[in-house]
């Protein structure tokens, strides 16, 4: 009996000692235990990681806390707010007429034929380390050029024996400005901002002439070429010129295709065999922002460590109401970044990612439609709120409506919906009021939006909380909020526009309205079936005629649709990036522009082109709320909902504010480790007792055979 019980300690020892680690369900190195780590996943490898070729949200989550534009958007406060990132301080603009002659501040926009932005950058900013930098004992380039022996034994990045930094400088924003006529780049922004930086157009011809005449892969100096779009005034300080007065340009001045890149690293990789081996920027960044890519794994991780180099940054001592009271100012006036490393798993699958944010290996998750009723209830109220569950875990929510609107559309061009005669008016508003987009919300989007009121989404300068922001076409203000006003009101206005009772009041036929969409598949027919049945409350027949994408947009371009879905993503926070969706002259019949509903009323036109031009300020709002309210009453769109982002993060990941706008939200976060291991350990205990059971079972099975087999060994040996 002592020798099963010795058997059975010696099979149950390696659990007894698995006990003692960490969770054996770990996917993570127990090294990197009790570090100031963040843990999160990415579904895909991002395709760009050059500055100037990307503009996608999966690749703005590493580039944003590489590269570092001169402005920034402020971490708390709301509306968003751009700041000095690299910069000094906020850029300074001039205007210039025809002639070149200097114009004051508040010269009409008219006059004004340039504009000239300075960018003044704090000194002493480094780079990350790369090889680029590197240099020999006499201080040239230990790369440039490279030996071709010496590269075929690197295969790895990591396996350049030598890095170096350098001073970051006004040259090197020059550089990234040029890039973007760059052949070889194909930046997306080209087109547009070639109408706008002066002298980009003629640039990108020169240089696609240039690109033409050499080697496929070969090196294109992009600084022998003219170009008086942007220049270098000192070390410090550079320029751009641009078109005409275009106030929205400093938004760009936050965005990563105007954030520094050196020429060092255009020289390094376009050397012959960097391309075979997957050195590119696309591949491995170069930049001076609070982290660098260490490991770039796509198919197992993406590794972000701290910037060795990082300049002086400190989290924001100020922001909005209630943010001290949330937390979000202890660790004002620390310095950033406070985490050391960010670790990036891939994770293909929505099911095995929640399951290992729940587990605590995940810091931070997105709640899917398969995750949804598992985190998420509806309180009393109506307000999305945490389960049970999620609550003894410790999990906190997170909510922010995107600076984004979805909006039904009318054609204006139509001659039943479209139009500004009392008649359509009234036809669209009492449309409004029916379509029950707080149903909506609630049915198909789990609650996740929030009802429109208007062409400016949260967030947004212009935008009004509260009662002063209500739609008064549509809601009456009760109880303390916004309330969709009886059916019987749009009844009332259909009978008014010559259709009581959902029948042409000169014809006696009943009213047939026509929807065009593009979407197709089970979840847009059970939304097509509710579209149907809202506009049958007024007695309206709604015919859906579904095509493909590319017939749904030639409808639009030539204006043959009735009514139609749409939405807008902000490019950048500023009201003109939503109300031009409603400017006449961008219409998109005849012109092509982005005013789907071809909506024109010269009031509006009016408004937008005064606006636009102007100053965030008292007067600009007060001209944003008389256009906003010729677009409430108009009425050409629904205003259907704003997005709600929602976000689940354990207690341990301090700092966390939902900011829609910045992409380099990782400096400011704090982790906990000791919490999150405490965690782990608690709800990733392992259940022994089977495991146990199954080798008592077997030790008993094997030691009957065991002690006849000992038994006829002694019989031989005696």
């Amino acid at each position: 009996m002592r020798r099963l019980q010795r058997l059975v300690s010696l099979l149950l020892l390696p659990l007894l000692l698995a006990a003692c680690s960490q969770p054996v369900n770990s996917p993570y190195s127990e090294s990197n235990a009790g570090k100031s780590i963040l843990y999160s996943a990415f579904e895909e490898r991002p395709k760009h990681l050059d500055p100037a070729r990307s503009y996608s949200e999966n690749e703005y989550v590493f580039l944003g806390n590489i590269y570092e534009p001169p402005l920034q958007y402020h971490y708390l406060k709301r509306p968003y707010q751009l700041e000095p990132q690299t910069a000094a301080a906020m850029p300074t603009v001039r205007y210039f007429d025809a002639r070149g002659q200097e114009l004051p501040a508040d010269a009409e926009a008219a006059r004004i034929a340039v504009s000239e932005y300075e960018v003044r950058i704090k000194p002493g900013i480094r780079y990350q380390p790369h090889p680029a930098f590197a240099t020999d004992a006499q201080g040239r380039p230990r790369y440039i050029p490279i030996n071709p022996k010496e590269l075929d034994g690197i295969d790895r990045f990591e396996d350049f024996a030598e890095t170096g930094t350098r001073e970051l400088t006004a040259a090197d924003y020059v550089y990234q400005v040029r890039r973007l006529a760059h052949p070889r780049v194909q930046s997306p922004i080209l087109g547009l901002m070639a109408d706008y930086i002066v002298g980009l157009k003629d640039l990108a011809k020169a240089l696609g002439k240039a690109a033409k005449e050499q080697p496929k892969d070969a090196y294109l100096d992009i600084e022998r070429y003219p170009f008086p779009g942007a220049y270098v005034v000192d070390k410090t300080t550079y320029r751009i010129r641009i078109k005409g007065k275009y106030p929205q340009f400093i938004y760009w001045l936050g965005m990563p295709f105007f954030a520094a890149v050196p020429a060092e690293a255009e020289r390094f990789y376009r050397q012959p065999g960097m391309a075979e081996r997957n050195f590119t920027l696309d591949w491995q960044p170069v930049g001076t922002g609070a982290y660098y890519l260490a490991e770039n794994d796509p198919n197992r991780v993406m590794r972000l460590q701290r910037n060795p180099h990082y300049r002086e940054d400190f989290y924001p001592a100020d922001g909005d109401p209630g943010d001290a009271e949330a937390g979000l100012l202890r660790d004002a006036g620390k310095r950033l970044p406070m985490v050391d490393m960010v670790i990036y798993s891939l994770e293909k699958e929505d099911v095995p990612y929640w399951n290992k944010f729940l587990q605590g290996y995940y810091d931070a998750s997105g709640v899917s439609s398969d995750s949804f009723d598992q985190a998420i209830r509806m309180n009393a109220n109506g307000e999305p709120d945490l389960t049970a569950d999620m609550r003894q875990r410790g999990i906190l929510l997170s909510t922010a409506a995107r600076p984004s609107l979805n909006y039904m559309g009318f054609n204006m061009l139509d001659p039943v919906v479209g139009g500004l005669s009392e008649r359509a008016r009234k036809l669209r508003q009492a449309l409004s009021i029916a379509i029950d987009y707080d149903e909506f919300i609630s049915i198909f989007l789990n609650g996740r939006g929030l009802p429109g009121q208007g062409p400016l989404p949260p967030g947004i300068f212009g935008y009004r909380e509260g009662e002063a922001g209500m739609n008064p076409v549509v809601f009456d203000w009760k109880q303390g909020k916004a309330q969709r006003r009886p059916l019987d009101e749009a009844k009332k206005l259909l009978a008014e526009a010559g259709y009581p009772n959902g029948r042409d009041v000169k014809t006696g036929q009943p009213l047939t309205l026509y929807f065009d969409t593009a979407a197709s598949g089970p979840e847009a027919k059970s939304r097509m079936d509710w579209f149907r049945k809202q506009f049958a409350r007024l007695n309206i027949q709604l015919v859906v005629r579904a095509s493909d994408y590319n017939r749904f947009q030639d409808k639009m371009s030539k204006g043959s649709e009735q009514i139609f879905e749409w939405g807008w993503n902000a490019d950048y926070p500023d009201p003109e990036n939503f109300l031009f969706l409603l400017y006449g002259p961008n219409k998109k019949v005849g012109v092509g522009g982005e005013n789907a509903a071809n909506y024109q009323n010269p009031e509006f036109d009016r408004l937008f082109e005064k606006m636009k031009d102007m100053n965030n300020g008292p007067e600009r709002q007060a001209v944003i709320d008389q256009m906003v309210k010729l677009a409430r009453e108009d009425a050409p769109w629904i205003y259907a909902f704003h997005p709600k982002s929602f976000g689940l993060r354990h207690a341990w990941v301090k700092n966390a504010k939902p900011n829609l706008m910045a992409h380099n939200l990782l400096k400011y976060r704090r982790v906990e480790p000791d919490a999150r291991a405490a965690y782990q350990a608690r709800w990733n205990q392992p259940v022994w007792w089977p495991v146990a059971l199954t080798l008592v079972l077997l030790a008993a099975v094997i030691w009957p055979a065991v002690a006849a087999y000992r038994r006829r060994m002694q019989a031989t040996a005696a």
